[in-house]
């Protein structure tokens, strides 16, 4: 599916810099009404309360429709919420699933979260993310420029590991990939070749490589032998190659359930959403007249619900787009351990820092650098609380809790050794598998937030969207398109949804030269 980009010369999305973001939906027309008007009453049944459900129900209810979500746990967020515990001091605490980055270029999740704080106060900046990778190899993204491709031009000048020797040795026509990516084309060309494949081909030295490049799929919770390269250059194309607000990225200085879901819980309510929690939907009318769907669940709970209603695969159409959903798949198991300790951090270590082949760690968090109850606690007892992530998880580590935690903590005190003779004085361990595969070849059957059924939508960072986004932004994204979709037979304004450019720079010219090529004797 093409959406057509309207692009709007005299106007950016809110807080941005890249003067090349454009809108995808229609611009409001002056006059054009932003409420359904007597007469057009419309009900939907939002399943799903993370941000892709929350997006849909927000948008949907702003313009005057009945919304009634339901999520399955007991508060709104999905993989971004957070609930109540209490220390064994009878402290309480907000327990999370590890800390999520608001990159600059998040325009759509930024909008939704400007429903309840319309500055962004609770958004902290991150001034660099380094990372860590064997022997004392050390990379830094601060002070790099933001646009492309004079940032990617800086991180190869400066960083160790490339020489000139190096340089001289890579694939030229691959490594353009990076800066070519073209939506449709590349997935066409690359998605049947995994991220390890494609990384092989370019001939980076092994420590470039892990360094700069294997963290990015692990860091979206896929393993490269088992991501599609298209998708992980869509990834380059978002964070690095095709946007200029920069690699860095804001987070909550509070949890998200006290920054984001009891206000948001709040404001929907006063729009008028009925909000059911603990609801487990298994069952569901074929909305009819009206009235419509969104479904903005996991990839188990999607497979479970076209399963249990036979309506949604009664014709041809709707079974070949069911198959397509039996055929998703899951990405490997992540571990989030969170650890209250009796000893105070080095002060020159920053709040996030990743890894690159120093085993199963992927992220070594400082809470009480940035979050705010963290912060106090840190204050008052002299200690400090940290969070260590162990995303796509080998299979030998998917059941064995323990050993996840012996290597996580080893690991933690190779990287910081005051930690070393730390007392764990609390603990909270999360090992979860409900992420979406990217696999090699699984592009062309990915669903689209559009489905056989006209009142019904998806949303969700599983779906396949035409414009480039990943994680929460593809979630948010996704709820606002869906929205859309659903009023598209109003007047009503549409929801203003952003994208950074579609097109890497170098796009036109590879596609000229791969021309050229094809059709040279």
């Amino acid at each position: 599916m093409k959406l057509p980009s309207f692009g709007v010369k005299s106007a950016r999305p809110v807080g941005a810099n890249d003067r090349k973001a454009h809108l995808i939906s229609r611009p409001v027309v002056v006059g054009q009404p932003v409420r359904l008007g007597a007469g057009e009453a419309r009900h939907v049944t939002v399943v799903g309360g993370g941000l892709g459900g929350v997006a849909a129900a927000v948008s949907l209810a702003e313009r005057g429709v009945s919304v009634t979500l339901h999520e399955a746990g007991p508060v709104l967020g999905g993989r971004l919420s957070s609930w109540s515990d209490h220390l064994a001091t009878g402290e309480p605490i907000q327990m999370e699933r590890g800390f999520h980055a608001f990159f600059r270029q998040y325009y759509n999740a930024r909008n939704l979260l400007r429903r309840v704080d319309p500055a962004l106060r609770f958004l902290k900046p991150c001034d660099d993310y380094p990372l860590f990778g064997p022997n004392g190899s050390f990379e830094s993204f601060t002070g790099l420029p933001k646009k492309p491709p004079f940032n990617l031009l800086a991180l190869v000048q400066r960083t160790p590991t490339l020489g000139i020797r190096d340089l001289l040795r890579i694939d030229g026509d691959a490594a353009a990939e990076m800066l070519a990516y073209d939506g449709d084309d590349t997935y066409a060309r690359m998605d049947s070749t995994s991220a390890a494949a494609y990384l092989d081909s370019v001939k980076f030295p092994e420590e470039a490589r892990r360094m700069l490049f294997e963290v990015f799929a692990h860091s979206f919770f896929n393993p490269q032998d088992q991501m599609s390269a298209a998708e992980m250059l869509m990834m380059f194309h978002l964070y690095f190659c095709g946007s200029a607000e920069g690699i860095l990225f804001d987070v909550l200085d509070e949890s998200f359930g006290d920054a984001v879901w009891t206000p948001m819980t709040r404001y929907l309510e006063s729009l008028g959403v009925v909000i059911h929690l603990n609801s487990v939907v298994v069952e569901l009318p074929e909305p009819t007249g009206a009235d419509g769907v969104v479904l903005a669940v996991t990839v188990n709970a999607l497979q479970g619900l076209v399963a249990a209603n036979l309506w949604m695969t009664a014709s041809s159409e709707a079974g070949m787009w069911a198959r397509s959903i039996e055929r998703l798949d899951q990405a490997p198991p992540f571990a989030v351990w969170r650890l209250w300790l009796d000893c105070a951090l080095d002060p020159s270590r920053q709040p996030f820092a990743g890894t690159a082949g120093l085993g199963i760690i992927d992220n070594i968090s400082v809470v009480d650098r940035y979050q705010g109850e963290a912060h106090r606690w840190a204050l008052r007892t002299g200690g400090s609380v940290v969070e260590l992530h162990g995303y796509a998880l080998p299979e030998s580590h998917h059941h064995d809790d323990d050993r996840i935690k012996r290597e996580l903590l080893e690991q933690l005190h190779a990287l910081y050794p005051e930690t070393i003779g730390a007392q764990i004085i609390e603990e909270r361990f999360l090992l979860r598998n409900d992420c979406p595969s990217f696999s090699p070849g699984s592009f062309a059957h990915r669903p689209t937030v559009d489905t056989p059924h006209a009142r019904v939508k998806l949303a969700g960072d599983l779906v396949r969207l035409p414009f480039p986004s990943a994680l929460m932004e593809r979630a948010t994204a996704s709820g606002f398109l869906a929205a859309n979709q659903l009023l598209a037979d109003t007047k009503v304004a549409e929801e203003p949804i952003w994208s950074i450019p579609a097109r890497g720079s170098l796009a036109t010219l590879q596609a000229w030269q791969r021309k050229r090529k094809a059709s040279a004797p």
